[in-house]
């Protein structure tokens, strides 16, 4: 368990990531005995989206959540630019998850500049989430990013986000479009862990096997590892069989931090790997 950031909440270093993943489970009641296998097993942080089968995803944690909110910090995420229609989705994402409210609402998958300009305008998603917040819809708010990482800087530094979610991963991914900030050559780990870092946030870590274009690369303990020794509070992770949940939380549950030599090590060898991730990752979309 770690606090995530100034939220003061404590919740598991591993998150159950309820994306594509999630969804290959195929059916409800399979989705469930995961979800309960998980919470048995002592994830206690849950991470999802309206835009993860189109509100499919929320609707399996929903099941879960009728009997168990009170074990579980509970994350989702929304699609849309404009406060109205973002706030439409919300309230749908209320129902589907069977709760009054949730621990947090990140912004989905920040892109580039102009999508920045379009979460920061006035009738923008951005002033949404804060009056969300102060009226106890949602405990925390924030952003998630894989795209560009001196965008997400951008937004972390100006706006009063409680949480960020960013690919954090030992390949370094970033930079997709570094036009964006010529200045800037290197990763979210770089750019935009340090800015969530100073101003407290709670940061989770994703994309730790890069959509499996690590997997084989490296061991699942040193990919995992790696991500959680940086200065994060949980790594969301997608587990679409019983086995990988059972295999992840021992790893958890066995982690040290890895040592700096190490993780220099690791991130040299997938070195390689970086630009087709950063390619993959430029017009990727989370569902």
């Amino acid at each position: 368990m770690r606090v995530l950031g100034r939220t003061g909440a404590r919740v598991s270093i591993l998150a159950f990531g309820c994306g594509s993943r999630f969804l290959a489970y195929g059916d409800e009641e399979k989705a469930h005995a995961a979800l309960n296998k998980a919470l048995d097993l002592g994830i206690t942080y849950f991470d999802t989206a309206y835009g993860y089968g189109d509100g499919k995803s929320e609707t399996w944690v929903g099941g879960v959540m009728k009997t168990r909110r009170k074990e579980v910090w509970l994350a989702t995420k929304v699609i849309p630019r404009k406060a109205e229609e973002a706030k439409r989705i919300i309230e749908g994402s209320l129902k589907r998850l069977q709760t009054q409210k949730v621990d947090l609402i990140h912004i989905h998958s920040l892109a580039g500049e102009d999508d920045l300009k379009a979460i920061e305008a006035h009738d923008g998603v951005l002033q949404l989430l804060y009056k969300l917040r102060e009226q106890k819809v949602t405990r925390a708010i924030g952003i998630t990013s894989h795209t560009d990482p001196a965008v997400l800087r951008k937004a972390l530094e100006r706006h009063d986000f409680d949480c960020t979610q960013m690919a954090l991963n030992a390949a370094r991914v970033g930079m997709a479009s570094p036009s964006s900030d010529p200045g800037a050559t290197t990763s979210f780990e770089s750019l935009a862990l340090p800015i969530a870092n100073n101003k407290k946030m709670g940061v989770i870590a994703m994309k730790i096997f890069a959509q499996e274009k690590l997997s084989g690369k490296a061991p699942v303990e040193k990919l995992i590892s790696y991500s959680l020794s940086l200065p994060v509070t949980a790594a969301v992770i997608g587990m679409p069989k019983p086995e990988f949940i059972e295999q992840n939380i021992a790893i958890a549950k066995a982690f040290t931090p890895m040592p700096k030599e190490q993780m220099y090590e690791l991130s040299g060898d997938l070195a390689p790997q970086k630009a087709s991730i950063d390619r993959f990752f430029s017009d990727h979309v989370d569902c």
